[in-house]
């Protein structure tokens, strides 16, 4: 709802792709809110994710009195009630798509997570690569090759402009920068790496980039 005293609950910059879905779009669509962070270094962290999610994960949206526990979740129930934010393409076969390509990255891309964890301010190229995290790397390369050239000539996001899409594959683009800046032994004809650039040249990505090195070095400073 409009003017709802919005809480968001994330982890630490650095590492919580999670996180980084709901708050880069509201950012982006300039939806104020509270951010409260909780340090997933913490050896009490479970305890103080649990006092704000049943789940036990991050991120978590209060709106109001009403708690939301999943990153998709959160983007949906925003999209509900700020109507006036294109949150989704406006077509109903671009939105679809996009509606599809976000669920797929919700539930999927296992390999990818688990090898891959996000590292969003540092560079770690790997040489060689799980069978299953290629092929993961492949169908994203393929998936966003794709949507940029279906939905994509308006703009320089997945469906010409920003959507739930871009929050939800935004941390992916992490991964992908982090370990595989060349994408072209995965099929990339260049546009997944200029997809990249355009989430990485985002002003709210740059105000996520910083605020994850201010995070680190104030833990870094603090650590035994």
């Amino acid at each position: 709802m409009p003017g709802a005293d919005y809480r968001l609950v994330i982890g630490n910059l650095n590492t919580s792709s999670w996180s980084l879905r709901p708050w880069l779009a509201m950012k982006r669509f300039a939806i104020p809110f509270e951010e409260i962070r909780v340090n997933l270094r913490d050896t009490d962290r479970k305890a103080k994710i649990f006092a704000h999610s049943p789940s036990g994960k991050v991120p978590a949206l209060y709106a109001g009195d009403l708690m939301i526990w999943d990153s998709l979740a959160i983007l949906e129930y925003l999209a509900d009630h700020h109507p006036d934010h294109a949150f989704w393409p406006e077509s109903p076969h671009a939105r679809a798509i996009a509606r599809s390509a976000s669920a797929e990255m919700h539930a999927g891309f296992a390999a990818l997570r688990q090898h891959c964890p996000m590292d969003f301010l540092n560079l770690n190229p790997l040489d060689t690569v799980d069978d299953t995290v290629a092929l993961n790397i492949k169908r994203i390369v393929a998936l966003w090759c794709d949507c940029r050239q279906r939905f994509g000539a308006d703009g320089d996001f997945l469906f010409s402009e920003f959507s739930i899409a871009d929050a939800m594959y935004a941390p992916v683009a992490s991964r992908l920068k982090t370990y595989f800046p060349d994408l072209t032994r995965f099929g990339d004809d260049g546009t997944a790496s200029a997809y990249i650039s355009t989430l990485f040249d985002m002003p709210e990505m740059q105000v996520w980039g910083a605020a994850a090195a201010a995070e680190q070095a104030e833990l870094s400073s603090v650590a035994p």
